[in-house]
Protein backbone atom coordinates (compact mmCIF):
# COMPACT_ATOMS: atom_id res chain seq x y z
CA UNK A 1 0.00 0.00 0.00
CA UNK A 2 0.88 3.15 -0.85
CA UNK A 3 2.55 5.86 2.26
CA UNK A 4 -0.18 8.16 1.21
CA UNK A 5 -2.89 5.82 1.56
CA UNK A 6 -1.44 4.00 4.66
CA UNK A 7 -0.96 7.95 6.18
CA UNK A 8 -4.91 9.01 5.02
CA UNK A 9 -6.03 5.91 7.14
CA UNK A 10 -3.97 5.67 9.80
CA UNK A 11 -4.90 9.48 10.21
CA UNK A 12 -8.51 9.01 9.70
CA UNK A 13 -8.56 6.57 12.16
CA UNK A 14 -7.04 8.32 14.52
CA UNK A 15 -9.13 11.47 14.37
CA UNK A 16 -12.26 9.01 14.99
CA UNK A 17 -10.73 7.62 18.11
CA UNK A 18 -9.49 11.35 19.57
CA UNK A 19 -13.17 12.16 19.81
CA UNK A 20 -14.44 9.54 22.08
CA UNK A 21 -12.10 10.68 25.46
CA UNK A 22 -13.52 14.70 24.33
CA UNK A 23 -17.11 13.35 24.57
CA UNK A 24 -16.15 11.08 27.57
CA UNK A 25 -14.94 13.83 29.96
CA UNK A 26 -17.72 16.07 28.61
CA UNK A 27 -20.00 13.30 30.38
CA UNK A 28 -18.14 12.94 32.92
CA UNK A 29 -19.26 16.93 33.39
CA UNK A 30 -22.70 16.62 33.01
CA UNK A 31 -25.69 14.65 34.79
CA UNK A 32 -28.43 12.59 33.94
CA UNK A 33 -30.63 15.56 32.79
CA UNK A 34 -27.73 17.59 31.35
CA UNK A 35 -27.64 15.32 28.60
CA UNK A 36 -31.10 15.84 27.31
CA UNK A 37 -31.14 19.48 27.73
CA UNK A 38 -32.18 21.28 24.92
CA UNK A 39 -31.03 25.41 25.11
CA UNK A 40 -33.77 26.20 22.36
CA UNK A 41 -36.27 24.33 20.16
CA UNK A 42 -33.70 24.57 17.20
CA UNK A 43 -31.00 23.06 19.39
CA UNK A 44 -30.33 19.05 19.72
CA UNK A 45 -29.46 17.65 23.16
CA UNK A 46 -25.94 16.25 23.88
CA UNK A 47 -28.01 12.74 23.53
CA UNK A 48 -29.47 13.13 20.75
CA UNK A 49 -26.02 14.39 19.12
CA UNK A 50 -24.81 11.04 20.32
CA UNK A 51 -27.51 9.30 18.97
CA UNK A 52 -27.53 10.88 15.56
CA UNK A 53 -23.34 10.42 15.57
CA UNK A 54 -24.03 6.66 16.10
CA UNK A 55 -26.70 6.42 13.19
CA UNK A 56 -24.18 8.07 10.84
CA UNK A 57 -21.08 6.66 11.44
CA UNK A 58 -23.12 3.25 11.65
CA UNK A 59 -24.57 4.19 8.01
CA UNK A 60 -21.48 5.52 6.31
CA UNK A 61 -18.81 3.37 7.82
CA UNK A 62 -19.63 0.15 9.67
CA UNK A 63 -23.04 -0.43 6.93
CA UNK A 64 -21.33 0.72 3.72
CA UNK A 65 -17.89 0.47 4.01
CA UNK A 66 -18.29 -2.51 6.74
CA UNK A 67 -20.59 -4.57 4.59
CA UNK A 68 -23.14 -4.70 7.72
CA UNK A 69 -26.86 -4.24 7.09
CA UNK A 70 -28.24 -0.50 7.31
CA UNK A 71 -31.26 -0.31 9.87
CA UNK A 72 -30.83 3.56 10.66
CA UNK A 73 -34.06 5.24 11.52
CA UNK A 74 -32.34 8.66 11.28
CA UNK A 75 -35.70 10.71 12.41
CA UNK A 76 -36.00 8.73 15.87
CA UNK A 77 -32.03 10.34 16.62
CA UNK A 78 -33.54 13.84 16.98
CA UNK A 79 -36.91 13.05 18.62
CA UNK A 80 -35.09 11.03 21.87
CA UNK A 81 -36.09 13.12 24.41
CA UNK A 82 -34.45 10.54 26.60
CA UNK A 83 -34.43 6.62 27.43
CA UNK A 84 -30.76 6.44 27.77
CA UNK A 85 -28.67 6.85 30.30
CA UNK A 86 -24.92 8.35 30.12
CA UNK A 87 -23.08 5.41 30.79
CA UNK A 88 -25.93 3.27 27.58
CA UNK A 89 -24.60 6.57 25.77
CA UNK A 90 -21.08 6.49 26.38
CA UNK A 91 -21.00 2.51 26.55
CA UNK A 92 -22.78 3.07 22.32
CA UNK A 93 -20.58 5.80 21.25
CA UNK A 94 -17.55 4.32 21.79
CA UNK A 95 -18.85 0.96 20.75
CA UNK A 96 -19.33 2.58 17.57
CA UNK A 97 -16.35 4.83 17.10
CA UNK A 98 -14.22 1.68 17.95
CA UNK A 99 -15.94 -0.33 15.27
CA UNK A 100 -15.24 2.51 12.88
CA UNK A 101 -11.97 3.11 13.50
CA UNK A 102 -11.04 -0.48 12.93
CA UNK A 103 -12.92 -0.83 9.60
CA UNK A 104 -11.09 2.43 8.51
CA UNK A 105 -7.80 0.86 9.30
CA UNK A 106 -8.33 -2.76 7.84
CA UNK A 107 -9.57 -0.46 4.40
CA UNK A 108 -6.87 -0.80 1.24
CA UNK A 109 -6.80 1.57 -1.42
CA UNK A 110 -8.75 -0.35 -3.51
CA UNK A 111 -11.69 -0.30 -1.14
CA UNK A 112 -11.43 3.86 -0.84
CA UNK A 113 -11.25 4.45 -4.07
CA UNK A 114 -14.60 2.06 -4.86
CA UNK A 115 -18.53 3.77 -5.27
CA UNK A 116 -20.27 3.24 -2.38
CA UNK A 117 -24.43 3.77 -2.26
CA UNK A 118 -25.07 5.62 1.37
CA UNK A 119 -27.75 7.58 2.77
CA UNK A 120 -29.23 8.15 -1.25
CA UNK A 121 -25.57 9.32 -2.41
CA UNK A 122 -22.85 7.54 -4.47
CA UNK A 123 -19.77 8.38 -2.69
CA UNK A 124 -16.20 7.12 -2.92
CA UNK A 125 -14.76 5.34 0.30
CA UNK A 126 -12.48 7.97 0.54
CA UNK A 127 -15.25 10.53 0.54
CA UNK A 128 -16.98 8.18 3.29
CA UNK A 129 -14.29 8.56 5.63
CA UNK A 130 -14.08 12.23 5.25
CA UNK A 131 -17.42 13.02 5.80
CA UNK A 132 -17.67 10.68 9.02
CA UNK A 133 -14.23 12.01 10.53
CA UNK A 134 -15.48 15.88 9.83
CA UNK A 135 -18.83 15.06 11.00
CA UNK A 136 -18.07 13.36 14.09
CA UNK A 137 -15.61 16.32 15.01
CA UNK A 138 -18.52 18.80 14.09
CA UNK A 139 -20.56 17.45 16.73
CA UNK A 140 -18.16 16.19 19.04
CA UNK A 141 -17.36 20.17 19.07
CA UNK A 142 -21.16 20.77 19.23
CA UNK A 143 -20.96 18.56 22.41
CA UNK A 144 -17.97 20.16 24.37
CA UNK A 145 -19.46 24.12 23.38
CA UNK A 146 -22.81 22.88 25.43
CA UNK A 147 -20.79 21.48 28.37
CA UNK A 148 -18.90 24.51 28.90
CA UNK A 149 -21.50 26.77 28.31
CA UNK A 150 -23.62 24.67 31.42
CA UNK A 151 -21.05 24.10 33.45
CA UNK A 152 -18.52 26.86 33.26
CA UNK A 153 -15.08 24.67 32.66
CA UNK A 154 -12.07 24.42 30.99
CA UNK A 155 -11.72 20.94 29.50
CA UNK A 156 -8.00 20.50 29.61
CA UNK A 157 -7.40 18.62 26.19
CA UNK A 158 -4.45 20.90 25.40
CA UNK A 159 -3.53 20.96 28.68
CA UNK A 160 0.42 20.08 29.39
CA UNK A 161 0.57 21.32 25.43
CA UNK A 162 2.94 24.46 24.00
CA UNK A 163 0.30 25.27 21.50
CA UNK A 164 2.77 28.54 20.67
CA UNK A 165 4.83 26.50 19.12
CA UNK A 166 6.28 27.54 16.05
CA UNK A 167 6.50 25.80 12.81
CA UNK A 168 9.96 24.63 11.63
Amino acid sequence: MQNITREFIESSAGYIKQNFPRIEKCFSELNEDDIWYKPNLSSNSIGNLVLHLCGNITQYIISALGGKADSRDRDLEFSAAGGYKKAELLAKIKEVSDSAAGIISSLDEEQLLRTYSVQGYEKSGIAIVVHVTEHFSYHTGQIVFQTKMMKDIDTGFYRGKDLNTKNK
